[in-house]
């Protein structure tokens, strides 16, 4: 069933989970926020947003080097505990999301960090498709909305699809660790090298190039 904006933003004030978590889990409950919590409860995924408040300045600065030196990446990912930093699931979730970041080429790690003035010359480019595509101006703004959630997906980090297992966005898959570990974890920034950036060049697939890599 459709799931209208209120009621997600209503889950997620409840359960702190991500806004497609609570949307997935909101058309399993058909609409039903008891329901919706309960399964959010049985995924761990209201239980890692328990843990989202919590103090994370241990950790490691991951980093990923594609073959033969083309792409490089460096991104920081924050624990609670030393402990957890040195855990091997923990050590591996860091270099899936530095690998996922070279071949992704994400902007920003969260939604809320795109500049505002990036994101209102988006949506005029977005409202000027949907008029020329004649749509009624009264629903434009519906679909600019509708669209700018794409954008966001395509450019956040925790958004995107992860490029390993494209049925979960980086966000689950952030959320399960929470939940498996027990603590919180929080992807604080990235830096991605890419050379000659800037300069013209030939076109080439890098998600194609580095999962070819991870599966040697």
């Amino acid at each position: 069933m459709a799931v209208d904006a209120k009621s997600v933003k209503e889950l997620r004030e409840k359960t702190g989970a991500g806004m497609l978590d609570c949307k997935k889990a909101l058309e399993e409950a058909n609409g039903d926020m008891t329901k919706a919590i309960e399964f959010l409860r049985e995924k761990g995924l209201a239980a890692a947003a328990n843990k989202a408040g919590r103090i994370a300045t241990e950790g490691v600065v991951e980093s990923y080097i594609h073959a033969g030196g083309r792409i490089g990446v460096l991104v920081e990912i924050n624990s609670e505990t030393d402990f957890v930093a040195k855990n091997e699931q923990f050590k591996e979730f860091a270099r899936d999301v530095a690998m996922h970041i070279a071949a992704m080429s994400p902007r920003y790690v969260r939604r809320e960090e795109v500049p505002q003035e990036e994101l209102e010359k988006e949506k005029e480019i977005l409202k000027a498709q949907a008029l020329n595509e004649g749509k009624p101006e009264k629903i434009v703004e519906k679909m600019v909305e509708g669209r700018i959630g794409k954008y966001y997906e395509e450019f956040c980090l925790l958004e995107q699809p992860f490029v390993k297992d494209p049925d979960k966005t980086i966000a689950q898959l952030l959320n399960e660790k929470i939940s498996t570990i027990g603590e919180n974890i929080t992807i604080r920034r990235f830096a991605r090298y890419e050379l000659g950036e800037g300069l013209e060049k030939k076109v080439d697939n890098f998600v194609e190039e580095v999962m070819s890599q991870v599966n040697k």
